[in-house]
């Protein structure tokens, strides 16, 4: 199950380039959906199909789960890795790190546009009688709610990096879900633990979704807020300290939600929660999927092995790749965690999901199916040694006894 490398060996180096460069200027997709919305609800009502024009204030899940499966489908795996010589003239191309820096006034136009739809009671403009409907609330805040979850992944690319400006940036991407600690957690926590059980970010095997979104949350909120505690006592000063990273992204958050309060109303407030925990549940849904039942084995000195590329579920196809900036690249991104979206690569040895990741994140709402689909590919990563998996335990003693082994800890 591992996936292929596409290396293009037969080409020069120098005739070598980037089949993506541009493409990844699809990123700003979600950041501006609500105003491609707002351009065919007008010319949708222009036309008199008023009834059918509500339909595209859910263009965020229209995306997610209906466009981009569909193009995965059609158009199937990227096909191209950089090949070594060119590493470093592309991770220092600073056209792709502008790619990401755009995302972010996009992403607060997108937002104060939606709050002002949200409370405003007179959008004749747009060919609506009054307001908002109700349903066209839920739709507008939960398309709201998609920008701001790839937002987060946004965030993850620049917080990754050494630079200042693109860490700080990270903090402002990640405000918009009031998930600023996850820039902590993810760096410090998750890279250091993934695929351990000790890790609130890697769903266990027998684990569906609905159990393991409550324990990532919380799991991983505790854990950054003791990273920084830990921090801070080293460095000899209050836990409850401007400094501290927990507590200044999560002010970047409440001054964000502060001012659009004082403008729209205390009415927006619904909208603000709304829109941030469809956000962060996005993302938690991505990370349920990423080492779903892989687990680093112990050494003989009790410690866990390194982390590999057989710790984290991949995906090649090339349309969400472009869209998440090569998230789907996974096990590269652990192996080398600093490394630009642009320079990650297939890696030999990686297991590989059947489809990618926008169409994954619809079948892990269904356990059942996405246990069908899923729990004999990490078997057979195993070569069929149940007892290799991260295994949910209070499910442990009743899958072990499914397969005909014993469990050693009863």
């Amino acid at each position: 199950m591992a996936t292929q490398i596409s290396p293009q060996p037969n080409t020069p180096v120098d005739e070598w380039h980037d089949k993506k460069r541009y493409l990844w200027l699809m990123g700003l997709i979600p950041p501006t959906a609500i105003f491609l919305a707002i351009g065919l609800i007008w010319a949708f009502n222009q036309l008199g199909w008023t009834a059918v024009s509500p339909v595209w204030w859910w263009i965020g899940p229209i995306l997610v789960y209906g466009l981009l499966p569909v193009l995965d489908l059609f158009f199937g795996p990227d096909g191209q890795n950089p090949p070594d010589e060119v590493m470093e003239r592309l991770e220092n191309d600073k056209y792709y790190r502008y790619c990401t820096y755009v995302y972010i006034p996009f992403q607060l136009a997108s937002l104060i546009i939606a709050c002002y739809l949200w409370t405003a009671d007179n959008l004749s403009w747009l060919g609506i009688d009054g307001g908002l409907g109700l349903i066209s609330k839920i739709g507008l805040a939960i398309s709201i709610g998609v920008m701001g979850g790839v937002g987060i992944n946004t965030a993850h690319e620049m917080g990754h990096k050494k630079d200042s400006l693109e860490r700080w940036l990270s903090k402002v991407t990640l405000a918009q879900t009031f998930y600023g600690h996850f820039y902590i957690e993810h760096n410090r926590g998750h890279h250091v633990r993934v695929a351990t059980p000790e890790d609130p970010a890697s769903a266990r095997f027998g684990e569906s979704f609905w159990r393991f979104l409550p324990r990532s949350v919380w799991g991983s909120l505790n854990s950054s807020w003791r990273l920084e505690r830990t921090r801070m006592d080293r460095l000899g000063k209050s836990t409850w300290n401007i400094r501290n990273d927990v507590l200044n992204a999560w002010l970047m958050s409440i001054v964000l939600f502060g001012v659009l309060t004082a403008v729209f109303g205390i009415s927006i407030v619904p909208f603000l929660i709304l829109q941030a925990v469809y956000g962060f549940s996005l993302l938690e849904t991505v990370n349920y999927l990423e080492h779903y039942g892989l687990l680093r084995a112990k050494t003989a000195s009790g410690r866990y092995e390194r982390c590999a590329p057989a710790h984290s579920w991949n995906s090649d196809h090339i349309v969400t790749n472009i869209f998440l900036y090569h998230l789907q690249r996974h096990s590269d991104h652990h192996a080398n965690p600093t490394r630009r979206y642009q320079t990650l690569r297939s890696m030999e040895g990686a297991p590989n999901l059947p489809s990618g990741y926008a169409s994954m994140i619809s079948l892990a709402y269904f356990p059942p199916i996405w246990r069908k689909v899923m729990d004999h590919r990490v078997l057979e990563h195993y070569r069929g040694d149940i007892t290799a998996v991260n295994i949910q335990p209070s499910k442990r003693g009743k899958i072990l006894a499914r397969y005909g082994v014993a469990d050693q800890a009863q």
